[in-house]
């Protein structure tokens, strides 16, 4: 992210971004791109609207169109009825909406989101998330970095799986689950004995299975359903629930770590 937009320069290598070479022609690139960064760095002194119109004028939005700007990031941050409160006395959630407004509303082509729901509530996360839908419905391109899995899921069309800074896999989410751990899962409780057993009982059968907190996760149960050699089955690892297979579930496989 600090080598998109020009606050590093990188050791080796080439940068383009929208066409444009990075770091020469980072003013050009700034002025077309969108970030809003996972620090919050709001000017609590400042109003929401002083905010909103101290980001225009840095992207160089003309004085006449100001305003349209302004009206456009307060309704991005759902935040109409409240222009004139001290940015200080925003809650959690608005100043996380007020932020990703900031960086969206001289309509940039592409939009950088660095971990933009950290710390959030599930119920604020969700109010992003319908955000960042609407920024790709208007056809800017988005880039977004999260430690949450369910969320990189769901919103990406294409993800890229980090592990100790190298691209471990890359590609459509439900391409990389059905190739890297397939379509189901089935998920054993017990006790610490029981899932052991399990765990061995599903390698065995040349199944992945990984221990997830209290549980087993056997991964690409649906090969054991297509057996007709009444060979072992899911329901006889023991007691336990389908469930589609995730994007969490292939970064386990490639990386050998649970999330924690």
């Amino acid at each position: 992210m600090r080598t998109l937009t020009g606050q590093a320069v990188p050791d080796a290598g080439d940068i383009e971004v929208l066409g444009l070479s990075m770091p020469a022609r980072s003013k050009e690139i700034r002025a077309r791109c969108g970030v809003v960064p996972q620090v919050d760095n709001l000017d609590d002194e400042l109003t929401v609207a002083e905010n909103l119109e101290v980001s225009a004028r840095l992207y160089g939005i003309p004085r006449g169109a100001r305003p349209s700007a302004i009206a456009r990031g307060l309704a991005l941050a759902t935040l109409e009825d409240r222009p004139d409160d001290i940015a200080e006395h925003l809650s959690g959630g608005m100043r996380r909406r007020l932020l990703i407004a900031r960086g969206l509303m001289h309509r940039p082509e592409l939009v950088l989101l660095d971990e933009p729901t950290v710390g959030l509530d599930p119920q604020v996360r969700q109010q992003l998330w319908s955000q960042i839908g609407l920024i790709r419905a208007e056809g800017a391109t988005v880039v977004l970095t999260t430690h949450y899995i369910e969320e990189a899921e769901r919103l990406s069309d294409e993800v890229a799986i980090m592990h100790q800074g190298r691209i471990v896999a890359q590609g459509p989410p439900d391409e990389l689950i059905a190739d890297l751990v397939g379509e189901t899962v089935y998920e054993v409780w017990g006790s610490p004995a029981t899932l052991t057993e399990v765990a061995a009982r599903a390698r065995a059968a040349a199944l992945t299975a990984r221990h997830v907190g209290t549980s087993v996760a056997v991964l690409g149960i649906e090969r054991l359903d297509v057996r007709t050699d009444g060979g072992l089955r899911a329901e006889d690892l023991g007691p336990g629930r389908r469930r589609a297979a995730t994007l969490e579930d292939v970064f386990v496989v490639l990386t050998g770590e649970e999330l924690t």
